[in-house]
């Protein structure tokens, strides 16, 4: 299911103007405060009309201002999820669910499936004010995927939960995605939650597109790290889980070889994949000897590029995947730094760990 959409809209001191194409997956609406994320969302879902665009959903047309067509919010058939569950207070976990059915106009014969996909089975006799803000978003969910819809939107979902509870909810989004097939445009200006749940991201900055794409080569081209910022410009490497070692460490394997981290809640078989922050790896010529970093990757260098201040951006071919390095300028001149150079990227196991890895996507493997 492709999500198509062109928006125009002004605001005072602020105008959006783009269009991009969501394919199926997770799409990562992603920007900083006030890029515009958030006018898109609600104008897929019918809450805010624009002054000029075209959204469509699988060819079906939810808008097109051209032709004067505006389908009402309440028969888009879009599930939206705010930064708050915004659950009923007087009504049980089970009653707010089944709402999202009886909204819909259709019979809760999923309501078991979905229950268990969010993991709020022993919650269903109690009322969202006993519940933590993790465990309220959960219910948000399971309410908004019980009304059936084409498309689900999520504004910010996890903004306004702790570190906590963030890692809570995020393998239950991960299970949504892969086990549904649900579209979903989510909102966010997290690159740690871009990195590990989107399929596709699309970059915002000042109501105009950046860049869309795949996420592993949108967040791992170099012309997209002023827009990330350069504490949280990375990469993704996609590798399979190989062995968990008794000393607490587990390998991958990755189309650039072994790499070695921090036993993951992952199993045997597990694809997973991993963010590794440019600024996270050195690079040698040689391959180095007796060091306590585990991870060497052989590489050849693609591009070299200067960055901020006195810091070069290196991005590398390492197997079929890319990796990033943030180096001073004198070291790539040091280094003779080209295109075509065979380098061995050096990564701590504890720096690849940094986030808690994500599980690959169907979409992302296909």
């Amino acid at each position: 299911m492709t999500l198509e959409v062109q928006l125009a809209h002004r605001f005072r001191g602020f105008t959006l103007d783009l269009a991009f194409a969501a394919p199926p997956g997770v799409t990562a609406l992603f920007g900083q405060s006030g890029a515009g994320k958030t006018t898109i969302v609600n104008a897929v879902a019918g809450l805010l009309h624009p002054d000029r665009g075209r959204i469509s959903i699988d060819g079906v047309i939810l808008l097109d201002t051209a032709r004067r067509v505006a389908i009402p919010t309440h028969r888009r058939r879009i599930g939206y999820v705010f930064q708050e569950g915004r659950l009923f207070r007087h009504m049980t976990v089970r009653q707010n669910i089944l709402y999202g059915a009886w909204f819909a106009g259709q019979k809760a014969t999923d309501s078991t499936r979905i229950i268990d996909l969010m993991g709020i089975g022993a919650l269903l006799d109690r009322r969202p004010g006993t519940l933590s803000g993790g465990e309220k978003q959960r219910v948000a969910l399971a309410r908004a995927i019980l009304s059936q819809p084409r498309m689900l939107l999520m504004d910010e979902p996890l903004s306004a939960l702790d570190a906590a509870r963030k890692a809570e909810v995020l393998p239950y989004l991960e299970r949504l995605r892969d086990e549904t097939r649900l579209p979903i445009l989510y909102v966010s200006h997290s690159v740690a939650e871009v990195a590990r749940l989107a399929t596709t991201v699309v970059l915002i900055d000042k109501g105009r597109l950046v860049r869309a794409g795949p996420a592993g080569e949108v967040l791992s081209d170099p012309a997209a790290s002023t827009a990330l910022g350069p504490q949280e410009t990375g990469a993704i490497v996609v590798a399979r889980v190989v062995a968990h070692a008794d000393d607490g460490l587990t390998r991958l394997e990755s189309s650039a070889g072994p790499l070695w981290l921090p036993q993951p809640a992952a199993r045997v078989g597990d694809t997973l994949r991993i963010r590794i922050l440019a600024q996270d790896v050195m690079l040698a010529l040689d391959r180095p000897q007796s060091i306590s970093a585990l991870n060497v990757v052989p590489c050849v260098v693609r591009e070299v590029l200067a960055d901020a201040g006195p810091s070069a951006l290196v991005q590398l071919s390492a197997g079929d995947d890319t990796i990033l390095a943030r180096i001073t300028r004198r070291s790539a001149v040091s280094l003779a730094l080209a295109p075509g150079t065979a380098v061995f990227a050096i990564i701590k196991a504890v720096s690849v760990a940094r986030d808690a890895p994500g599980r690959a996507d169907p979409y992302m493997q296909a």
